[in-house]
């Protein structure tokens, strides 16, 4: 529509009914807690301090450093140059909450992206580094590839990108699950939880709508298979 300043703005209706006050503040601290820039980040101290053999031959500095990396790459950057933007005016809120706002976010976020998987992809090769496990690179790629669906997404919708990092997630447990010899039912099982407690809370505390959700969830399955296939045959 047309505001008052004679200039076209994005109007979108909740689809969903309003829940109680509690609730919807219940939801927007889960939708904080598990931000896309810190979902990576989470599987990453996951891969280095829980799971028994993933990064089991690393120091434990070489596993602080892995986590710094993780933290700078897949967080920190991010978050500086979404703050940059809006303090530049090149976008309208931190928040994101129109299509227009989020290309340039994602088309800078998909270089931070690009950059880690390019370096943790060639540690072996690099003098006086460590080589970063299998698990790592298909991380770090499957990351950037949802950042580029989610990019390509964004022509047509708003896509989710809380849905996307779920499904990044969820997809990168069930792969483990599925190739180790290990009893991953309480991690699988905590990650489908997490996944549908996020995408519940983002159907209550924003204004995607079920295209929306399940689109980014799917958007997230396929670039983490997808990193897979490539890591496993190229890497």
């Amino acid at each position: 529509m047309v505001n008052e300043k004679n200039q076209l703005q994005e109007i979108r209706n909740n689809e969903f009914p309003q829940q109680p006050v509690a609730m919807k503040l219940v939801a927007i601290i889960i939708s904080y807690i598990f931000h896309p820039v810190f979902v990576p980040v989470y599987i990453v101290l996951f891969m280095v301090y829980v799971h028994p053999y993933v990064f089991a031959g690393f120091a434990p500095w070489d596993k602080t450093r892995v986590v710094l990396m993780a933290l700078l790459m897949f967080s920190f950057f991010p978050i500086v140059t979404v703050l940059l933007l809006k303090a530049l005016n090149f976008i309208n809120s931190i928040y994101l909450k129109t299509q227009k706002d989020r290309i340039i976010p994602l088309v800078a976020c998909g270089v931070w992206y690009f950059w880690i998987t390019y370096i943790w992809w060639n540690s072996n090769k690099i003098e006086g580094s460590f080589a970063i496990p299998k698990e790592g690179v298909q991380l770090a790629l499957a990351v950037f590839i949802a950042s580029w669906l989610g990019l390509m997404a964004n022509i047509k919708m708003k896509i989710s990108l809380h849905a996307i990092s779920m499904g990044v997630m969820l997809t990168f447990i069930s792969l483990l699950a599925l190739s180790q010899f290990l009893n991953f039912g309480i991690y699988l099982s905590v990650a489908v939880f997490i996944a549908g407690l996020v995408c519940t809370s983002r159907f209550i505390a924003s204004d995607h709508t079920q295209r929306e959700i399940y689109g980014g969830l799917l958007a997230g399955v396929v670039a983490q298979i997808i990193s897979w296939i490539v890591v496993n045959t190229f890497w």
